[in-house]
């Protein structure tokens, strides 16, 4: 299992929040997503098949590219 924690700087509401945690939630292999409107930090929690690089692809495609924490 492996955590991956990042900056969305895009995240400005609670509606933000619900996108990021509902699509990469989808993605097979994510565990948890935790996606915090304060802090802009999402913390994801994940294992084979997905990868780092296609969370942070599909962050960047639903308008929420991430950043290193």
């Amino acid at each position: 299992m492996t955590t991956l924690t990042v900056k969305a700087p895009n995240i400005s509401c609670g509606h933000c929040v619900h996108t990021i945690e509902e699509e990469v939630g989808e993605l097979d292999g994510v565990k948890s997503v935790q996606a915090q409107e304060d802090s802009k930090v999402v913390t994801i929690t994940f294992e084979a098949p997905a990868t780092t690089e296609q969370i942070e692809a599909l962050m960047a495609e639903i308008g929420y590219p991430a950043e290193p924490a």
